[in-house]
C-alpha cells in the first residue's frame, strides 16, 4: 500500500532503549513484577527532559519535554512541519530521479521523516561522595535492547511542538504494549524480543502500529488478530494484520529487486459513467528474462503466475517464497498432470495449468473463465469489475495466443464499455517504472488488443477466507 496524500508528511521514530532489570528468582509474580518497574523506568525515561529526537540527514535537534526545545533556534515549536524538510539534505541522484518524472504520472507524494531516538547522558548533578556496598546472593541480569519503532500520519501544516508531543506519546503507548508482550509470553527469565510492526487500515483506523513477540509465527498469532479485528472493526474474511501486510514505507526500496505495483503510477482512463476496478493489496512484477533464466519466447505464463503467487504472498496468505519454473514443473508433475520428463523443459503452460500450481503449492481455488474468441471479452465486463470488487486478485489470461495478466479493468455498465489494466510479462529489459508504463507494458488496453479470433482462458484466483 502506498499513502498518496500531498497534505502529509509521516514522522518516523526509531532507536533502541536499554531494558535492564535483576531477577533474585524465577518466580512469575516476581518476573513480571520486576519486569513491570523496568518498563515503567523506561516510560518516565522517555517523559523526562533528556529525550531527544534527532531528524535524519539533519542538523535539527528537538528535547520534546523541555518545553519543546530545538536546535537551529529558526526551528520552534510553533514551525509548520512542512519546514523540517528543508533542512534535510537529500540525495541528489534521488533528487533528479523526482524530477524526471514525467507530470502525467501519478507517484507516492507522501513524505518520511525519519527520526533518532537518543537520551541526554550527562546533565547537572550535585556533588556526592561515593557509597560502596556488598551483597553476596544469586540472582539473573536482565539486559533487552527493545527495538521502538513508532509512526505518526500527520497534516504538514502541523506544528512541530503538536507532533513532537504526539511521538512522546506513541513512545510510551508503544512501550506499554511491549510490557504486555514481553510478560504475556516469558517463561522463567526467558523472555521474548518484542517487535512493532505498522499497517495501513481502511478508514478511520488508518495507520497503526501494533506489537508482536519475536520468534512466534503467524499461526500461534490468531487469537491476537481476532481482537485487533474487532478493535479496529475490520472484516474477518482476509488478513489485514499479519507481518506481511506491513505497511512498506515510500523512502524504503525492496531488497529483493522487484517492482511492486507499478500500474499506480498511471492515470485511469477518462470514460463516461465508467467506474475503475482494480487489483487490491500489493504484488510484484515479474516478467522474461528476470532470476538469471532465460524464458524468453516460452515463459510468459510462468510469470504471470509467479506474479500471482506474489500477491498471495505479501498479503500474507502464504509463508512459501514465489515459486521458480522448475519447482512450477515439479508440481505439475506431482499433480498428473505432465510427465516426469517436462522438468526443465521449455514447454508453455496455460491457464488450466496455472489453476492446478495454485491449488497444489498455495492452496488457492482459482475460478476458469472461458471465451471462444477474443471479441467476447467485452462483454464479460460484468464478471471482471465483480472479480476485481469482490476477491482483488490478479487475473491470469491465457489459451490459443500469448498470456497475459490483467489488473483490473474500467467498465461503464450503461454502455459496456471496457478498458482492460494489463501486466505484460513479455518484457525483457530492467526494472525501469517509467520504461515500464511508457512504453505499455503495463497499461491500459482497448478490447482492440486481444486477438478477436482467439479463444481465451481466464484463470481468476479466489481469496482463502482467514485472518
Amino acid at each position: 500500500m502506498v499513502v498518496a496524500d500531498a497534505g502529509t508528511i509521516i514522522f518516523r521514530v526509531r532507536g533502541g532503549l536499554e531494558l535492564t532489570c535483576q531477577l533474585d528468582n524465577a518466580d512469575g509474580s516476581h518476573v513480571q513484577q520486576a519486569l513491570s518497574r523496568a518498563f515503567k523506568s523506561l516510560s518516565s525515561r522517555v517523559r523526562s527532559e533528556s529525550l531527544v529526537f534527532s531528524v535524519s540527514n539533519s542538523s535539527v535537534f528537538i528535547w520534546p519535554n523541555k518545553a519543546v526545545h530545538i536546535i537551529p533556534e529558526e526551528v520552534t515549536e510553533d514551525t509548520p512541519c512542512r519546514d523540517i524538510q528543508q533542512h534535510i539534505q537529500v540525495d541528489e541522484n534521488e533528487s533528479s530521479k523526482r524530477s524526471s518524472k514525467k507530470k502525467d504520472k501519478k507517484s507516492p507524494t507522501t513524505s518520511v521523516i525519519n527520526i533518532d531516538l537518543m537520551m541526554e547522558v550527562t546533565g547537572p548533578a550535585p556533588l556526592a561522595a561515593a557509597s560502596l556496598s556488598r551483597v553476596n546472593r544469586k540472582h539473573h541480569f536482565v539486559r533487552m535492547t527493545l527495538p521502538v519503532d513508532c509512526a505518526a500520519l500527520v497534516q504538514k501544516d502541523d506544528s512541530i511542538g503538536a507532533v513532537s508531543g504526539r511521538l512522546v506519546g506513541a513512545l510510551c503507548d508503544q512501550l506499554t504494549d511491549m510490557e504486555k508482550v514481553v510478560l504475556q509470553h516469558s517463561k522463567g527469565t526467558s523472555l521474548l524480543v518484542p517487535q512493532p510492526f505498522h499497517f495501513l487500515l481502511p478508514e478511520p483506523a488508518g495507520l497503526v502500529t501494533v506489537v508482536y513477540p519475536a520468534g512466534v509465527p503467524d499461526s500461534q498469532l490468531e487469537s491476537v488478530r481476532k481482537d485487533l479485528h474487532r478493535r479496529f472493526e475490520l472484516p474477518d474474511d482476509r488478513p489485514y494484520l499479519r507481518r506481511a501486510n506491513a505497511f512498506h514505507f515510500p523512502d524504503e526500496p525492496y531488497k529483493d529487486g522487484y517492482l511492486r505495483n507499478p500500474h499506480t503510477a498511471l492515470n485511469h482512463p477518462s470514460m463516461e459513467d465508467a467506474k475503475p476496478y482494480l487489483v487490491q493489496g500489493v504484488y510484484s512484477y515479474h516478467h522474461y528474462m528476470q532470476d538469471r533464466m532465460d524464458d524468453n519466447g516460452w515463459g510468459c505464463a510462468y510469470r504471470s503466475l509467479q506474479t500471482i503467487c506474489s500477491w498471495f504472498q505479501q498479503q500474507g496468505y502464504v509463508d512459501r517464497d514465489v515459486p521458480t519454473h522448475r519447482e512450477i514443473q515439479q508440481a505439475l508433475v506431482d499433480v498428473g498432470d505432465k510427465p516426469a520428463a517436462f522438468v526443465g523443459s521449455r514447454q508453455w503452460i496455460g491457464s488450466i495449468e496455472v489453476q492446478a500450481v495454485l491449488d497444489h503449492l498455495l492452496g488457492v481455488t482459482s475460478k476458469i473463465l472461458f471465451v471462444s474468441q477474443g471479441s467476447e471479452l467485452p462483454s464479460k465486463g460484468r464478471e471482471l469489475a465483480n472479480h476485481f470488487q469482490t476477491e482483488g486478485t490478479p487475473i491470469m489470461i491465457g489459451g490459443g495466443v500469448l498470456a497475459h495478466t490483467i489488473l483490473g479493468v474500467v467498465w461503464s455498465e450503461t454502455t459496456g464499455q471496457i478498458k482492460f489494466l494489463i501486466l505484460d510479462p513479455h518484457y525483457t529489459g530492467g526494472e525501469d517504472l517509467q520504461i515500464i508504463t511508457d512504453k505499455g507494458w503495463c497499461g491500459w488496453k482497448g478490447p482492440e488488443f486481444w486477438d478477436q479470433n482467439a479463444y481465451y482462458n481466464l484463470c481468476m484466483p479466489q481469496r482463502p477466507k482467514t485472518i
